[in-house]
């Protein structure tokens, strides 16, 4: 389909209408296109963050139905026009902004929030309250640990952020895993298992799963995670090893019944291949579809059609991996354990939700998730050592840009290369980076420099400049055996492509990581006056 004219004016929504749509439960994807650190500093609760930078990456994998109601916006700046257009282009027929930006929000007395992952934080908050989930401050998890104690800690986050640091001791287990694997790391029913992630909302979720479950050990979670065992003085561990995976997969029944019959209390409801087709066939309706295994699972084979989301994060990061509020999610296993686990937590967050039961004979892909995406434009490539070549003859000739995340740049880059995110790439080559003859674009893999090449080619062209993409990316010059640094960094304008989280790292500020305990604390007030969110707690007598 051929997109509006960019002379068409876009329509708009107000943010009334856009709420009345939340309230209604009516699919709508509210997109914030600004950078991350801009959308963690204040958003609304049901905003999910898509920057323009991503957009031709991302789009269509989380919002597969291009007829969808989609809403943008920034905060001035220009940045949801651009994106509203690059929207049409995709495809995406029903694309309008909110009038009046995130100022007007803000003018109407609307609940603005902070951070990431806001809907399954402030939900995590609004358990414990409901549920008083048991928890041990850091000081008492110390002192069992120092006491050899009949406790077992499990981590609940992902094996990365386990490894960079964690409790002494401590057991990789994403949440997604707790109930399936607790009963084989914790035998016996006197052993104490304490849950612990880096903030509050994994440990809650967490120990609060092997409680509904039904799991016959004392449960604690680890009161304010690891930020709460650091602003008590005391030392984490780095790079330990430990997981669930070096433990055998004991008897299953008795997880199994448990996730059943907690995924019917939270109604959620079992779909056969053939419902799921009709599902899928509704053209008035997004369907999203997980695996809920962990990566390695799901790569050695998989449901065509299912995206990889572990059930853990999948709960922990709901609004990334399925923006369209009002949606269906349809989640999947081949354990009858930890889809049924993740579907009950998604129910009860407000979301219509079913489990398709596993079949062996319908895994009939392999290989690693990978979000579909249009063809990049084709652009001409100049190979690593050519560019190597040009650089050496005639350094002032030749300019390198990297468009990658800006953790990526700052990990390995090109030596002398700039960094600058994709949305301001024009202003940077205009305004900050040398006017060289030749630019060359670089990212990691080389995609996204090759949708990025878009933006500035015809402002080259016009200058009498060329542009190139570098083939392979960074990664390509790193095969060809040539130099990569970490030094030197030279950023065309601050790093606001990725917030830094108080709660990951281990130099973080104990202010900035008490800040974000007190602003946890603070959620289910602000879910209260925001009014929009339908989470349903399960009551334990249900």
């Amino acid at each position: 389909m051929t997109p509006p004219s960019p002379s068409t004016p876009l329509p708009t929504r107000s943010p009334d209408a856009v709420r009345a749509a939340l309230l209604a439960r009516t699919e709508i994807a509210f997109l914030d296109v600004r950078e991350e650190d801009p959308y963690a500093q204040g958003h609304p609760l049901w905003a999910a963050n898509l920057p323009l930078s991503r957009l031709e990456l991302d789009a269509w994998g989380r919002l597969p139905r291009r007829d969808v109601p989609v809403v943008v916006y920034d905060d001035g700046g220009g940045l949801a026009e651009l994106a509203a257009r690059r929207l049409q282009g995709l495809g995406y027929t029903d694309v309008a902004l909110l009038a009046g930006g995130l100022a007007a929000w803000r003018a109407a007395g609307l609940e603005l929030f902070r951070d990431v992952n806001v809907p399954s934080k402030a939900f995590g908050e609004l358990v414990e309250a409901r549920r008083h989930t048991p928890s041990l401050p850091a000081t008492e998890v110390q002192a069992l640990l120092a006491g050899r104690a009949d406790v077992v800690v499990l981590d609940a986050r992902r094996f990365d952020e386990y490894r960079t640091m964690s409790l002494p001791g401590g057991i990789s287990v994403p949440g997604g895993e707790l109930v399936r694997r607790a009963r084989d790391l914790a035998p016996d029913p006197a052993t104490t298992i304490i849950v612990n992630c880096a903030g509050r909302t994994r440990s809650i979720i967490g120990a609060q799963s092997l409680i509904d479950a039904g799991i016959p050990n004392p449960v604690v979670a680890l009161r304010n995670g690891t930020i709460g065992w650091t602003l008590a003085g005391q030392t984490l561990a780095h790079g330990q090893g430990r997981s669930h995976e070096d433990v055998p997969v004991g008897d299953l029944d008795a997880a199994r019944d448990a996730a059943a019959d907690l995924a019917r209390r939270a109604r959620v409801a079992r779909l056969d291949a053939r419902q799921l087709a009709d599902w899928l066939a509704d053209t008035d309706r997004t369907t999203y579809r997980f695996d809920v295994r962990g990566p390695e699972e799901y790569l050695r084979g998989h449901r065509p059609g299912f995206r990889n989301a572990p059930g853990g994060q999948l709960v922990q990061e709901t609004d990334h991996h399925a923006p369209v509020r009002g949606a269906r999610i349809v989640v999947t296993d081949d354990d009858g354990v930890r889809a049924p686990m993740a579907a009950a937590w998604l129910a009860q967050m407000g979301w219509e939700v079913a489990v398709l039961p596993h079949d062996d004979e319908a895994f009939t892909e392999t290989g690693p998730d990978r979000a579909p995406h249009p063809s990049p434009p084709v652009v001409k490539t100049v190979s690593p050592r050519e560019l190597a070549r040009w650089r050496e003859a005639q350094p002032d000739d030749v300019v390198v840009v990297d468009v990658a995340p800006s953790g990526t740049y700052v990990a390995r880059h090109i030596p002398g290369a700039w960094w600058s995110p994709r949305a301001r790439l024009s202003e940077a080559l205009r305004t900050v980076i040398p006017q060289a003859r030749r630019v060359v674009l670089t990212g990691n893999l080389g995609l996204l420099p090759r949708f990025a090449a878009s933006d500035v080619a015809a402002d080259l062209a016009a200058q009498g400049r060329e542009l190139l993409i570098l083939e392979d990316g960074t990664t390509g010059w790193f095969d060809a055996g040539l130099r990569l640094e970490t030094a030197d960094p030279r950023f065309a304008f601050p790093r606001d492509d990725r917030y830094r989280r108080p709660y990951e790292g281990t130099d973080n500020p104990h202010a900035a990581m008490q800040a974000y305990l007190d602003w946890e604390f603070g959620l289910v007030n602000q879910l209260d006056r925001d009014g929009t969110h339908f989470f349903r707690v399960l009551d334990p007598a249900a």
